[in-house]
């Protein structure tokens, strides 16, 4: 008899589960390193270790004492200037010891005219009541007002331990020097100007609008510095 041969069977194709396996893995791994990064990162943005917190634990404010007003302010002057303070060291050069600083300082200063120490002469009416004449002081200035605002450090150079001094100190940048000088050379200016004799005439304005108003119909402004 013939015996046929028959050829060995085949084995199907396994399906690739191993390489399908290992992508799910990789995917699942990366999608839970996601959410440990996200996580991480909600809960540094929680914590911030290193941030600040700003508690205000001022005392309520306390009124000390409370005084009448009886001044006109009667003009106003908004003045600016440019400190330009240097200071150097008498053997040094600059780049290792010295300091030049540019500051814009911007304020106001006040002319007024004091009516508290008015005495009983400084008004007088004539008899039919038709004129008056009042006796002033001359207008004063007030200290100069410096706007934080408009007050500023232009430009600064430094050598190399003031640097390191500035770093070490315990109060960095201290301007006071540069305010004080600031108000002082403004103060001058004010001196300087036409702003008292503004106030002089506003504050001689209004009394004559008002006396007016009341029914006089002559109004005589003097100056207790007047002879």
């Amino acid at each position: 008899m013939n015996r046929q041969t028959r050829a060995p069977l085949t084995e199907p194709t396994p399906v690739r589960r191993s390489s399908r396996r290992g992508w799910r893995w990789l995917a699942g791994a990366l999608f839970v390193v996601l959410l440990l990064v996200v996580g991480l990162r909600l809960a540094w943005s929680w914590l911030d270790p290193f941030g600040e917190t700003t508690i205000d634990r001022s005392q309520p404010v306390l009124l000390q004492s409370i005084h009448n007003l009886s001044r006109f302010e009667a003009a106003t002057g908004n003045f600016q200037v440019v400190v330009d303070l240097e200071k150097d060291a008498d053997f040094l050069p600059d780049a290792i010891k010295g300091t030049r600083t540019l500051f814009v300082g911007a304020g106001n200063v006040d002319a007024y005219v004091e009516f508290g120490g008015l005495g009983k002469d400084a008004i007088t009416v004539s008899p039919d009541r038709t004129s008056v004449t009042v006796k002033l002081p001359r207008a004063q200035l007030e200290k100069p007002n410096l706007d934080n605002k408009r007050s500023y450090v232009y430009h600064q150079e430094r050598g190399l331990l003031d640097r390191v001094g500035e770093f070490l100190s315990d109060s960095p940048g201290n301007q006071q020097e540069l305010y004080l000088l600031a108000e002082r050379k403004i103060a001058e200016a004010a001196t300087g100007s036409d702003l008292r004799a503004r106030a002089d005439a506003n504050t001689k304005a209004m009394l004559e609008n008002m006396l007016k108003a009341l029914g006089f119909t002559k109004v005589t402004i003097t100056y207790t510095d007047e002879p």
